[in-house]
């Protein structure tokens, strides 16, 4: 059996990549730029590009099962190419964001896509990425020990890419995943200020929390320019998930109760979910 990984050196799909490898799988993995890609031996990489499905010919031949990263504008033109091609089961990576109802541009027309096609589906929808806060802290954490953090007691349940990874793994190798949608969270509820905090005792360093104004805060990630700049406006509530204008006081979301615990990976792979203070240990060496 051949599955292909579309989006292979992204954060999920190159873990999803060694998870297949480690089961044993034969992988092809999709990538624009298969010469710099350094993924695991015995990988088949190949040339392909998601917006541009006439590049994905020779990519789904022979494809038994697809992990399909999301791209609306030709969702549906590659799941048609994949059902052509005898392609029988697709993992979507997706967002909450869908079982929120926030998103309606971005993954749920990949979902819907897939789900019109007649094929055997599953749809992973992860919630905040505790790897937001690597790219938009560990600028300044390198350079000068700093988080700037203008809602730093606001709290979540971030979730590690491991498991979104794993939960995807699961639902491409075994059988019962069919015509579920998975909502992923991490398995506690912690503040900005508790990241920070588990940032410093990973790298074994002091991090100062600088709180800045929304306002100030925009102007810092802007300087900063990458992941931070790029997100800023929604990342600070200037912008809504759809990119519509918005302020920065409804940034507050009702916290999860105890009585009502999110879903976790837990539920998929039966093993507990990694907290943040794992994924900080995992990431020690990017922060310093």
């Amino acid at each position: 059996m051949t599955i292909l990984v579309t989006g292979a050196t992204g954060n999920v799909g190159r873990l999803v990549v060694a998870r297949l490898v480690e089961a044993g799988e034969r992988v092809r993995a999709l990538t624009r730029s298969p010469g710099s890609a350094g993924l695991p031996d015995g990988v088949e990489v190949v040339r392909g590009d998601l917006d541009e499905p006439a590049t994905l010919e020779t990519a789904l031949d022979g494809v038994e099962r697809m992990y399909l990263f999301p791209v609306a504008q030709t969702a549906r033109e590659v799941v048609g190419l994949a059902k052509l091609a005898g392609v029988r089961r697709v993992v979507v990576l997706s967002s909450a964001a869908v079982t929120g109802g926030h998103d309606t541009d971005f993954h749920l027309p990949v979902e819907r896509a897939v789900e019109d096609s007649g094929l055997e589906w599953t749809h992973v929808r992860p919630g905040e990425f505790m790897l937001n806060k690597l790219w938009l802290w560990g600028p300044s954490v390198r350079a000068a020990s700093v988080v700037h953090e203008p809602f730093p007691d606001e709290a979540w349940c971030p979730v590690h890419e491991g498991d979104i990874a794993e939960v995807a793994t699961a639902a491409l190798l075994e059988d019962g995943h069919h015509g579920r949608a998975y909502d992923l969270n991490g398995p506690e509820l912690i503040s900005r200020r508790e990241q920070v905090r588990a940032i410093a005792a990973a790298i074994g360093r002091d991090v100062r929390l600088d709180v800045p104004t929304p306002e100030q805060a925009r102007r810092i990630y802007r300087e900063q320019g990458g992941f931070a700049a790029d997100n800023a406006d929604f990342l600070l509530g200037f912008e809504d998930y759809s990119g519509n204008e918005s302020d920065p006081e409804s940034m507050t979301e009702p916290a999860p109760t105890a009585g009502a615990p999110l879903p976790t990976a837990e539920q998929v792979t039966g093993r507990p979910a990694r907290t943040f203070a794992q994924w900080a240990h995992d990431h020690a060496a990017d922060f310093r």
